[in-house]
């Protein structure tokens, strides 16, 4: 009997051993899965991490089976999902469930896809029997005509399917049937891929770089032979993507892969498009709107003997098996998607993809805080991109003064005048125009006219928003819907109004305001199928739309040609977020959303409409200011103990009942403050104290750089421990969320 050290798709601490006979032992391989029984009657799909002859101190079980012959997670792969467990604090089995597509942790969960294919019985395989059975349907003219149809084809050496032969003979499957019921034909199942095929690559698309992009291209490869991570900061079309396609080709020529990572399925889908056109079918794609059937294929793809070479994806690629990995690219490196917030573990993608051990190009015009003081350092490289592509100028920023419009009474809804002259202009010179709005339905809220009273989620600490299209109040926390009231419940009045505009109040104004307009809306209301998102971008990149209203997502490096106008409708709603990094966030949206203006032909115009014009980060916006931005905001962070000088670390506290989840918080800040002080804030209630039925209690952690930050997790497991030890915290849900943003 042997030993096996396993990882099981479980929140639980550690890994886990079981015996193995020696005949399965021959077979156990660090990376295969095993499948393994837990408690009295359960079975789980485990993966293999190290056999070994060290007899535990208690009976263990006993493997049951090992699914595969091959690791299906490679040695790499095996080190990040450590270092993930360790850096964020979450169990191997969470890294593992957020790591493998849910078809590779199931036993037989993966279903391969299948066609039906038809196939000639092996008693007709001879000249002679084959003129026996066309005489004998000499009756039946229908079935002798596709059977003689099926011996057309190359039957012999390639597979017909079912469909194909019924399409060609025009039978019906009563037909088909029927010769199969005679047995001259049978049929099979044949496996195929459910992956695209881009067709054979073309690197001659690749198009020769300016002479500011070739100068960046020589340094990014200069740096990388003294850093292991360069910051790309190019301003807004700048033609970084180009740069990124030549660094590719450059790395594929070596006979390594590359990882390309992207913080927005919407981004993906454009991108998708521009990299085919030159890698074709050597590009796979990989995200969350993919079928877990899909995931699996890439999975095994990656582990055979043809991998994809390129791999575009959002922040779960980070985890695909990779045997050469030559370079990652994190595009829009500074975007908050690519950390993980539920469930856990909560990692960066970033921070993964730099541990993952191949060199790492870090690209964005409005760089994270954190990685732009790396750079200023000189812990990562630092190239810099300062001129769009082919001297299309920044767009023109104007800053509206909605303050003093509304005291004036000139404003339509939230539409200056200012910004529907410049949209009639662009409409009647048929360009396009986007309005930003980061507010998604149709009122943030509704309220009662006459005392105030605003409908509450019951399971949320949150006032429900408003969705007209669907006639119903969301919760945008637990998804929870209810009925719009007819009347209020505190004072019976029948005034309730809607406050505040989302994106769909904005698009139905729009409407009313230009119908002849081609309105097309991007929230994650309208892009939760999977191929809403091609629809959105392909419909407004081909002119088919020409007014396109969104949020967040349609700030994050889309590229449209006739793009005149820009409004940013409401540009207070980010900065005021009880946040720090609120300020860094809008700079960024900001920036971001400008850059999407005049791209192509005439410089474009971006409206940005603010009750706090004097505000300096409004001017440094309006003037693309980020040296400045940068040195102000750094001075503040370095004062108030604020990232990149201080490690984040947030512990949360969830349970059904609040006097639990308090008196849980005050005990475990008063462990923490043991060993760490004053480096101990709280607890506090968050700005959303409860979620799903759950109250909230969180506590922050503030760490000096140069901390052991080892030695910091050990100590808080061990107050965790200690926490759970009382019974009245059974139920108790405690986690950390490290880095958090």
């Amino acid at each position: 009997m042997r030993y096996v050290d396993v990882i099981l798709p479980l929140p639980l601490e550690g890994l886990f051993t079981y015996g193995v006979s020696d005949e399965l032992a021959a077979q156990v391989l660090a990376g295969v899965r095993v499948v393994v029984p837990f408690n009295k009657s359960k079975r789980y799909t485990a993966i293999a991490v190290r056999l070994h002859d060290e007899k535990p101190d208690f009976d263990t079980k006993n493997v049951i089976e090992i699914l595969d012959t091959h690791p299906i997670i490679l040695p790499e792969q095996l080190r990040l999902w450590q270092w993930i467990s360790d850096y964020y604090m979450a169990p191997l089995g969470e890294v593992m469930n957020a790591a493998l597509p849910a078809g590779l942790k199931n036993e037989d969960g993966y279903q391969p896809k299948t066609e039906t294919c038809i196939g000639l019985c092996e008693a007709y395989r001879s000249e002679q029997a084959l003129h026996l059975a066309l005489d004998m349907l000499h009756r039946a003219e229908k079935q002798q005509k596709v059977l003689a149809e099926f011996l057309s084809f190359d039957y012999e050496n390639s597979d017909i399917t079912r469909d194909e032969l019924m399409n060609e003979s025009h039978c019906t499957s009563a037909v088909l049937k029927a010769l199969i019921d005679r047995k001259i034909l049978y049929t099979y199942e044949r496996e195929v891929g459910r992956l695209n095929h881009g067709g054979e690559p073309h690197p001659e698309q690749i198009k020769p770089l300016s002479e500011p992009q070739q100068k960046a291209f020589n340094e990014i490869q200069s740096q990388f032979e003294n850093k292991r991570v360069v910051l790309l900061h190019g301003v807004t079309s700048s033609g970084k993507t180009e740069i990124y396609i030549h660094l590719i080709q450059k790395v594929l020529d070596e006979g390594r892969q590359v990882l390309y990572l992207l913080p927005e399925i919407a981004l993906t889908v454009q991108m998708m498009e521009r990299l085919r056109r030159v890698f074709g079918n050597r590009l796979g794609i990989y995200h969350s709107k993919y079928s877990d059937a899909e995931r699996v294929e890439i999975w095994q793809k990656q582990l055979s003997d043809e991998p994809y070479d390129v791999i575009l994806g959002a922040r779960s690629a980070v985890f695909l098996p990779f045997q050469r990995l030559g370079l990652v690219i994190v595009d829009e490196e500074h975007e908050t998607s690519f950390k993980q917030q539920d469930p856990a573990p909560r990692y960066h993608a970033r921070s993964a993809a730099i541990m993952m051990g191949s060199p790492v190009l870090l690209g964005t015009a409005t760089p994270s805080m954190e990685s732009y003081y790396n750079a200023q350092t000189g812990k990562f490289g630092l190239v810099e991109l300062k001129t769009r592509y082919q001297g299309i100028e920044l767009p023109e920023i104007q800053v509206v003064d909605v303050k003093d419009l509304r005291r004036r009474k000139m404003m339509t809804g939230p539409f200056s005048p200012q910004l529907l002259t410049a949209m009639r202009a662009a409409l009647d010179e048929q360009k396009q125009v986007i309005l930003f709005q980061n507010r998604r339905g149709f009122a943030p809220m509704i309220e009662c006219n006459a005392c105030g009273w605003v409908p509450k989620c019951k399971n949320c600490d949150v006032a429900l928003t408003l969705h007209k299209t669907t006639n119903t109040l969301t919760c945008h926390y637990c998804g929870h819907t209810y009925a719009v009231p007819t009347q209020c419940p505190a004072c019976e009045g029948r005034d309730l109004r809607g406050r505040g505009y989302g994106t769909e109040k904005i698009e139905d104004q729009i409407r009313d305001i230009f119908p002849e307009a081609r309105v097309a809306r991007m929230d994650l209301d309208t892009t939760r199928s999977r191929n809403a998102y091609e629809r959105l971008i392909g419909d407004f990149a081909s002119g088919r739309t020409n007014v396109l209203i969104g949020t967040q997502m349609i700030s994050k490096g889309l590229d449209f040609d006739r793009v005149a106008v820009v409004g940013i409708l409401d540009a207070d709603s980010m900065l005021n977020n009880p946040d720090f990094r609120a300020y860094e966030h809008a700079f960024m949206m900001m920036s971001q959303v400008s850059g999407r203006a005049g791209r192509k032909g005439k410089r474009g115009l971006v409206l940005l409409q603010t009750k706090n014009k004097e505000l300096p980060v409004i001017q440094q916006v309006t003037n693309n200011d980020w040296p400045n931005f940068y040195a102000d905001l750094i001075e503040e962070r370095r004062d108030f103990r604020y990232p990149p000088f201080h490690h984040l670390i947030y512990i949360y506290m969830r349970h059904r009942h609040e006097n639990v989840v308090d008196s849980a918080a005050i005990f475990m800040a008063s462990l923490l403050r043991q060993s760490f002080g004053s480096r101990v804030l709280g607890p506090d209630k968050p700005g959303v104290s409860k979620v799903k039925t759950l109250h909230i209690r969180k506590i922050v952690l503030k760490l000096e750089n140069g901390i052991d930050l080892r030695r910091v997790r050990e100590y808080l497991r061990r107050a965790q421990t200690q926490l759970m030890q009382d019974k009245r915290n059974a139920a108790l849900q405690v986690f950390f969320d490290v880095d958090p943003l």
